[in-house]
């Protein structure tokens, strides 16, 4: 596996960025199948948040599979390919599986350590999975990253160094607007993330909670979860009805669009008569609040974009570099089994010429001593099976731990050329053509 990385995220490029090259609805799923469908991807695998955009790819050539992925990102965000490209971080085998570990642990998320990007990571298997572009490759690849992601949080604070994105933007809101507990709040969505900022604000203590959403039925199933005595819906459409009614708002739908205008603020502030701003909390992206609101008196905005600089100035927590260390240990054990795992094939294949070896032999011996007794014959064979046995013990062995190496694939063209084994005989134990790409596991690749 050759696992090429090629995205954007808010280390690399502005929210304004990000924002225009939101993958919405179903473009997403069309990325996907586009990506898998290029001459150079043998696997894909998308992971879209909020905050990054990234593609992950078993390639067999890394400038064609770095070209065609970042057209094809450039295509379907809408973002001309030039300006995309200033924005855009390449990994490629070792570095790409750095860079998962530690997007797995939080260590590369806007807050750090935060634990959502988990749940995130498990989604976008799921959709390699289910739309049939992942294969063994990245399954493993994605199953070692959510392991390394929770040992992360169960042996370190890292926990306590990050928070999620709806606590950390509900501290902003609460050191410009005043404590949430006691609020009048509404949330508009009904995701996960929307679900979160619901509950969050329900243990900060507001009591009297709004939910909008574009199909009812979810803010419904939200409102039955949170308890009707604290939580009710409102029709989506009454929105800028309902924001002078209200001192806090959170959004994040998956709309393409503005769902809070400016102007709809601009009245609520106009007609409130609390002291502290109308607070509004955007975590969607694209931006769910008009950015003119930022310019807005008797309101507070805070996005994505003041989000990541209030972060930036944070200090760092003491458990990071336990994590980086980590990320780091599991990065070599990862590579050296992947590594080994590779030469296993041509170890097989050189037992099976053995053992084919010892049998014609032996087939052989049977013809020149016909009258052989039972007892003699299988002495003789157990003979010389210990012998080949103990004569590939050792440099099996040994080549097993020097293909572990980095460079060990070396190892095991040696080992072909020396044994003159047949190449049509190692590709048939790890089920890859003479010259093609591996073959789709049980659990699908395309």
């Amino acid at each position: 596996m050759s696992l090429l990385v090629v995205g954007l995220s808010h280390r690399t490029a502005p929210v304004g960025v990000l924002e225009r090259a939101a993958l919405t609805g179903d473009v997403p799923t069309r990325l996907l199948h586009d990506a898998a469908a290029t001459a150079t991807v043998a696997e894909a695998a998308l992971l879209n948040t909020c905050n990054r955009i990234e593609l992950y790819a078993d390639v067999d050539k890394f400038h064609a599979g770095v070209a065609e992925l970042s057209l094809l990102l450039a295509h379907h965000s809408g973002v001309d390919l030039e300006e995309l490209t200033s924005h855009l971080y390449v990994h490629y085998e070792d570095r790409a599986v750095h860079h998962l570990f530690s997007v797995a642990c939080g260590l590369d998320s806007m807050v750090v350590g935060e634990g959502q990007i988990l749940g995130q990571l498990r989604d976008a298997l799921a959709k390699a999975q289910e739309e049939h572009t992942a294969g063994r490759g990245l399954n493993e690849l994605f199953q070692q990253a959510l392991r390394v992601g929770k040992r992360a949080h169960s042996e370190t604070g890292i926990d306590k160094a990050g928070q999620s994105l709806v606590t950390f933007g509900l501290e902003q809101v609460a050191a410009g607007a005043g404590e949430i507990a006691g609020k009048r709040a509404l949330v508009v969505g009904a995701g996960s993330m929307s679900s979160l900022a619901a509950a969050t604000l329900v243990r900060s203590g507001v009591t009297d909670l709004l939910i909008a959403n574009r199909t009812p039925a979810r803010a419904e199933r939200l409102v039955e979860i949170l308890g009707p005595d604290v939580a009710r819906t409102v029709d989506l459409a009454k929105v800028p009805e309902v924001l002078a009614d209200v001192d806090l708002v959170i959004s994040c739908t998956g709309a393409a669009g503005v769902v809070i205008r400016a102007e709809d603020v601009a009245t609520a502030v106009a007609s409130r008569t609390a002291a502290q701003p109308l607070a509004l909390l955007d975590l969607a992206m694209p931006r769910d609040v008009d950015h003119a609101v930022h310019e807005l008196p008797g309101a507070l905005l805070v996005d994505l974009e003041s989000l990541s600089h209030a972060h930036a100035a944070t200090p760092g927590a003491g458990d990071v570099d336990q994590v980086t260390r980590i990320v780091a240990d599991e990065v070599s054990a990862f590579g050296a089994a992947q590594r080994a795992a590779r030469i296993a094939p041509t170890v097989v294949a050189l037992r099976a010429m053995a053992s084919d070896v010892v049998a014609a032999e032996l087939g052989r011996l049977d013809s020149r001593l016909p009258d052989l007794d039972e007892r003699s014959r299988a002495e003789i064979t157990q003979t010389v099976r210990r012998v080949v046995d103990k004569l590939l013990h050792a440099p099996t062995v040994r080549v097993k731990q020097l293909a572990a190496e980095p460079g060990g694939a070396s190892y095991a063209e040696a080992l072909r050329e020396l044994f003159d084994l047949d190449p049509a005989a190692v590709h048939a134990v790890s089920g890859t053509p003479v010259g093609g790409t591996p073959q789709p596991s049980a659990g699908g690749s395309r």
